[in-house]
Formats: structure tokens, sequence, C-alpha cells
């Protein structure tokens, strides 16, 4: 490497997937670049998501999303127990509200099967209704998938950049990627932050990945943005749920379901739509509309719970049923698109499938005499031991008694923490997503002066800069 512009592979996206290959490249005698046109990790598709570690049970039976996401089950829950990302195993129920869905729970059941997943098991109306009593009339019946679980959807990545960069990754953020020429050399990547040079390019653009493929004259697939509305409920609305409920699914969509978070709420979502704009995430009215219709069937009572907040999520749709990734041998490019709502679970075992692939197509993987580190994560899980309740933390350090986000329990010393590192949080949305403050009830209304006043100490930047209001 002659220069920090010139690499032996890039990454064009820091999501999950672009974090979990870097995570996973940092392993090898590379020098490896991450691209990322926002200003941090995790601020696409991977920030808006239903945070479920997927056991694959309803995937296509033989498709390489399939094979990928039961191996990333085992993968991510191994991680989890290593760094300290929340998870909780609570399981899943597939219920049927009608007799043609009750009819269509066998040949799922059959899916599980054929994907290698055989722990599910029908269940009456009567089970279910014992299972879990505040469900709405009208059951027919339901599929249990015990192995479902839900999992701290920011620390994730997170973790896999930190370890990215404990292996000497380099990562470039607000930097978009504009054209791509391939020599024989490499490629010449032009940017908006100037040029880089790189062996090898990985693609793994998330909604952009279409984009990235064009711009490496491959016409593989197209990205269609599909929204999916969310809505996440007070957690005094947690009790009225006890596992992942889970619709039977269509052709397009995994449908609404009912979820609690391992932050404490309850999500009810999503909608799918599929939209033009890849910038479009802000909620709609149409959208919230058809989450009330369908949370009144499946929980009634949750509706008379306080709404904490609302979001969209864009999910990479294509018109193909499988993951689209592509190994380019000649022009040294591998394709790593069309990664949908599975990709959180699939995320490690995609970057260990890209691994294998690069490989086979003449990347040099020598392991590092220097394994990278992998680090220990904020402590996000509402049943996690969080700082404040850690009085050996809090004697060692008082700042982490000093509790600044009172709905979320967020203290001044995770907030110094999470400003500082190797990579801190630059905004408000990475504080947020490092910390839980200002995530709670308020949304920020009690907090949020003391919280962003402390920011900008530590970090230099201004109040204004930080919540884009005039002085």
């Amino acid at each position: 490497m002659t220069s920090s512009r010139d690499y032996d592979l890039v990454i064009v996206g820091a999501g999950v997937v672009g974090c979990a290959l870097a995570k996973e490249l940092a392993h090898y005698d590379l020098s490896v670049g991450v691209l990322e046109q926002s200003r941090d990790v995790c601020e696409g598709t991977s920030k808006a998501n239903t945070a479920i570690l997927h056991t694959g049970f309803d995937c296509v039976p033989g498709s390489l999303e399939s094979k990928l996401v039961a191996r990333g089950y085992e993968l991510l829950d191994a991680y989890a127990d290593q760094t300290g990302i929340a998870v909780e195993r609570c399981g899943a129920l597939l219920v049927a509200w009608t007799d043609e869905q009750r009819e269509a729970l066998p040949k799922i059941q059959e899916k599980a099967v054929a994907n290698g997943y055989e722990d599910t098991r029908l269940l009456s109306a009567d089970e279910i209704a014992l299972r879990e009593p505040h469900l709405g009339s009208g059951i027919f019946g339901g599929l249990e998938v015990p192995g479902e679980s839900i999992i701290d959807p920011w620390s994730t990545p997170l973790a896999f950049a930190l370890e990215a960069v404990n292996g000497g990754v380099s990562f470039h953020f607000s930097t978009q990627l504009l054209g791509v020429e391939t020599t024989p050399q490499g490629h010449l990547l032009s940017t908006t932050s100037g040029e880089f040079r790189t062996r090898w390019l990985v693609n793994a653009a998330g909604l952009s990945s279409g984009i990235v493929n064009e711009l490496c004259h491959h016409h593989d697939f197209t990205v269609t943005p599909r929204r999916g509305e969310l809505l996440v409920f007070d957690k005094l609305a947690r009790q009225l749920v006890n596992s992942i409920i889970l619709p039977v699914p269509t052709a397009q969509s995994k449908g609404v379901l009912v979820s609690p978070t391992v932050f404490g709420n309850v999500l009810l979502g999503p909608t799918a739509d599929d939209i033009d704009d890849p910038r479009a995430t802000a909620t709609t009215e149409s959208g919230i509309d058809r989450l009330w219709a369908s949370g009144e069937r499946i929980i009634p009572s949750l509706l008379e719970e306080e709404v904490t907040a609302a979001y969209a999520g864009l999910r990479a749709a294509t018109a193909q049923s499988d993951y689209q990734i592509h190994l380019h041998e000649a022009e040294r490019y591998v394709c790593v698109g069309g990664i949908r709502s599975t990709g959180l679970t699939g995320s490690l075992a995609i970057a260990e499938h890209v691994a294998s692939l690069l490989e086979r197509g003449g990347c040099s993987l020598g392991v590092r005499s220097d394994e990278p580190v992998a680090p220990d994560v904020p402590v996000l899980g509402e049943q996690q031991r969080r700082p404040f309740e850690d009085p050996e933390r809090i004697r060692a350090d008082v700042a982490y008694g000093r509790i600044l986000c009172h709905c979320e329990r967020v203290t001044e010393g995770e907030i110094r923490d999470a400003c500082s590192g190797p990579l801190p949080a630059v905004d408000l949305g990475g504080l947020r997503r490092r910390t839980r403050a200002m995530n709670g009830r308020c949304q920020g209304f009690f907090c949020a002066a003391n919280v962003v006043e402390v920011m900008a100490q530590l970090t230099g930047a201004s109040v204004a800069e930080l919540t884009g209001l005039e002085p």
C-alpha cells in the first residue's frame, strides 16, 4: 500500500453487511478500505429494521439466502455472546387468522425442515391463546418457531466495524462513489472525497448496490426500495407479548408482526410498499392507518398503549427471489446485492461466503499473524446489567452514576464513551444508536438540552451543528 488511498480491497457500503465484510477481511493480510456515503456506520437500511435473529425457517429451500441465513444465525448468536450484543431468545409464533392460513401451516413446517430447521411445532388455537393471552379473537391455530430471537440491531454493525478497525481497516465516511474505471492493475474509484485505487472491489452498497453494479458495467438486477413503516410502543406495553407474533407470509412480504425488542419496547410493522425514491424514509398516513388496523386485530389492547415513535426503513428489494452475490473474477469485482430483511442475521455468513469467492477468484487471503480483537459493545439490552445498575462501575467512575436521559437511563459516562474511540458518534443519530439516549417515551423533550450540551463539549461541535437549529 503506497498511500491511505491505495488498497488491496475496497468495500463500498458500511451497513451491517459491509461492516461484516470488513470484520471478516480484517483477519487476512490485506489492506482494506471502506467507502461510506453517510457520516457513520449503520445509517441506511441497517438502522431501521425489525431486529430479529432469524432461523431461516421460511426461506426458499435450496437458495443461497437459506444457506447463509442458517449459517449466519449460528455465527451471529455466538458472536453476540462473545461481545455482549443483547439477544433475547423469546421464540416466535406464526399465527393463522383464517382457515386458509391454518391449512398453509403444514407446508410452512415442511419448508422449515427443507431448510434444515426441525424444531417447529403446530399449535391449536387454545395453545396459542394460552401462550399469548392478549391476542385478538378468531385464531385458527399456529406454528411455534422456538429458535427465533430478538437482537440489538445497532450494536451489531458497530461491533463488526470496531473489530475491523482493530485489524487495520480504514473507514472513509461522507464518501460517495461516483465512477469506476477498471484497468489491468485494478480499479480507479472516483468519489466525492477524491480518487482511490484498489486491486479488488466489493459492492455492499445496500439500496445503492444496483447503481454501483451499473458503474461496474454489470446489469444483473435492479434495486427497488421497499418501504417498511413501523410503530414503537412504550415499555409499558411489553407485558402484552411474550413471543414474536408473525403472520402467515405472502410472496411480497412477511407481513405485519408484533415483536418485543431488546430495549424493552414493542414493535408493530412493517408495511411493504415499493417506491421510487431511495431517500423516502418518512412515515405516511396510509402506512400508519394500515398498521393500526393490523394491530387492532393482532393485539387490540396494544393500541391502548402509548406510541413512543414511528419510523420507516427501506429494504433493497429486487425482482429476483434470492441474494444477488456474484464473483466477476476477470475484473476482480464481487457484487453483494439484493440483501433484504434477513441481511442482519446472514451478515457474518455473507462475509464468510464472499471471502471464499475472493479466494476462488485469486485474491490472496493470507492469515494475519496478529488477530484483530473483538470489542465489547455498549450494554443496551433491557435484560442486561446497564451501567446505572452497576455499583462497582459507578464507584470506579462516578460518571456512570449521573443519568442524563431518564427515560432510557443513559448516563454521562455512556455518552462520553460513545463520543470517543475509533468510531465515535458524530451526530445525535449516532449517539442514539450507541446509547439509547433520547429514544424513550419523551423522545428527548426532557433530556435533549443536557445531552446535546454534553455532546457538544465532548466533540467540539456546536449545539447548532448537532441540532440543525440556528443559535
